[in-house]
């Protein structure tokens, strides 16, 4: 046996229908009531209601001061938004420009490596060899031209003078 939202939502029952004329006879009958249960003004409380219109016009209307201040508080917005706006989009250009200089000091690296391998695979060792030692009359050299220097961590010698020829 089913319960109607035993074990199931219950479904949405639709409002009923109401025509125009309803509605109209419902608010004819609503001010009626209105009229009848209306207590008559007296001047006090017309007073009291006019002071309260003029703190209400007073209050929703605003003076030259609120209005300029409003202006320049706009302006300074306006004037912060577009500065922002500049610095960012220069900031885009940089960075853009950076990756730009990346690209071609990556190309130049390469097009140098290939330069460098190009000229390393051209030059025959053994060659030079034969002409320094045929040609030019070059020799290796004896025991005692040979001077060691002790150097100290990954440094090396350069030679600025002639070393002397004392062991």
């Amino acid at each position: 046996m089913y319960v109607q939202g035993n074990a199931v939502k219950r479904l949405q029952e639709v409002p009923r229908r109401t025509d125009l004329h309803d509605v109209q006879e419902r608010r004819r009958l609503a001010q009626e009531r209105k009229q009848k249960s209306a207590v008559p003004v007296t001047p006090a409380k017309q007073a009291v209601n006019r002071r309260t219109q003029r703190n209400r016009e007073k209050a929703m209307a605003m003076n030259k001061g609120f209005v300029l201040f409003l202006t320049a508080v706009s302006i300074a917005v306006l004037f912060t938004c577009i500065n922002y706006l500049q610095v960012k989009s220069e900031i885009t250009a940089s960075m853009k420009n950076v990756a730009n200089l990346e690209s071609e000091l990556a190309q130049l690296r390469e097009d140098n490596d290939a330069y460098y391998s190009q000229v390393t695979s051209d030059v025959d060792i053994s060659e030079i060899k034969k002409k320094a030692i045929g040609e030019l009359g070059m020799k290796y050299p004896s025991e005692d031209q040979i001077q060691t220097y002790v150097t100290e961590g990954n440094s090396y010698v350069r030679q600025y003078q002639d070393v002397d020829s004392h062991k």
